[in-house]
């Protein structure tokens, strides 16, 4: 099969972790038979660096042409400066908007392995496997209007949570049908005693749990969602919110894995045009020192080649060969304990590829004694 992707590494250690996605994936196509062409453009601050702004047209038209993208990070203090329109995030945000880019969908999963880098007790991590669903093209972020106005002691601002209910709808079916596929419960996460927002999306939730006569539905206050993520993060299957709700509640629900660096996603499109990234920034304090950690990017890469390329044995053998580098006690500084020798970005890397190769040949061995 060939398959062109988009590779947008942009700022910081994005660069160090998408080299790290793309050897992994080179090492799939050579595997199983398929052709990976990789594209590569300029967002966020690198871009507003070459080319003054942080998505360049061109970026734009090499991800239409793409079947799939995958992004590093953006920002950065060093854009601090540039005007709010023109910051590196802009350049994301942008993207999501020109690709109709409204689903982000976050897996949390605790590995039994990792479970002493978590700050929480081990039985509250067991049986944590869940999505959360995050509408990523309306809200706070795109309302307007957005801006300050007047000076000193007279100076204001104002920023709109803008939803139509079409948009809500479109969210809420996207959680349904994942739920549908898992567990068969949806945790709709909102603010309706407040908003009147989140209102129409408890209305809406309920119009299409009617359309899903086997999923659960519970609606849960967005302060409420944060406390049970904390104390009964197992009880959850699919959790679907709003914007800002959902950047919040996601990045709670990665201290439970014990690091950013081990979370991937995805952002949904309804073209079949999908983005791919990991949860974590752009982490400009260890950006070009060979630190960081590229599992999350490359368990990125697995859902793409799940989800965008139909690919599901071989994104199984990429999280196998994750799985099997943890059991083996690799880590890089992020999962390092104070007397341990982490491995550096590189290591971690080349120890993904020696268990894809390790993986393989046991497929072939299990194949030829069945």
């Amino acid at each position: 099969m060939k398959k062109t992707i988009a590779m947008l590494p942009g700022d910081g250690i994005g660069k160090e972790v998408m080299q790290g996605a793309q050897e992994v994936l080179t090492v799939i196509a050579e595997q199983f038979g398929h052709e990976f062409i990789f594209t590569s453009g300029l967002i966020g601050g690198s871009a507003i660096d070459q080319r003054g702004i942080p998505l360049p047209p061109e970026t734009l038209e090499l991800c239409r042409n793409a079947d799939a993208l995958m992004l590093g990070a953006v920002g950065g203090p060093k854009w601090d400066g540039e005007p709010p329109e023109n910051r590196p995030e802009r350049g994301l945000l942008a993207l999501r908007k020109e690709l109709g880019l409204y689903a982000n969908i976050r897996p949390v999963k605790a590995y039994e392995c990792l479970t002493d880098h978590s700050p929480f007790k081990k039985s509250v991590l067991d049986g944590v496997d869940f999505v959360i669903v995050r509408e990523l093209t309306g809200g706070l972020y795109f309302g307007k209007p957005s801006e300050r106005s007047g000076k000193g002691g007279a100076e204001s601002a104002v920023d709109t949570l803008f939803y139509t209910k079409e948009e809500v709808r479109r969210i809420l079916t996207a959680a349904f049908e994942m739920a549908a596929s898992r567990r068969n419960k949806v945790t709709s996460v909102d603010k309706a005693n407040v908003l009147e927002s989140s209102r129409m999306w408890r209305e809406t939730a309920e119009e299409v749990k009617a359309g899903y006569p086997d999923v659960e539905l519970e609606h849960m206050l967005v302060d409420n969602a944060a406390m049970q993520l904390i104390k009964n993060p197992a009880q959850f299957d699919v959790l679907v919110t709003e914007n800002m709700f959902g950047d919040i509640l996601s990045d709670e629900a990665s201290v439970l894995t014990g690091s950013l660096g081990m979370l991937p996603s995805s952002s949904l499109s309804l073209n079949g045009l999908h983005l791919y990234e990991p949860v974590h920034g752009s982490a400009p304090d260890i950006a070009g020192e060979n630190k960081a950690n590229p599992l999350a990017m490359i368990l990125s890469a697995a859902m793409m080649l799940r989800t965008s390329f139909g690919m599901e044995e071989e994104a199984n053998a990429v999280e196998r060969a994750v799985q099997l580098v943890l059991d083996a006690g690799k880590r890089t500084g992020d999962l390092a304990f104070e007397n341990d020798h982490p491995l550096t970005t590189d290591e971690m890397i080349a120890e993904i590829k020696e268990g894809l190769a390790d993986d393989n040949a046991i497929l072939h061995i299990m194949e030829a004694y069945a």
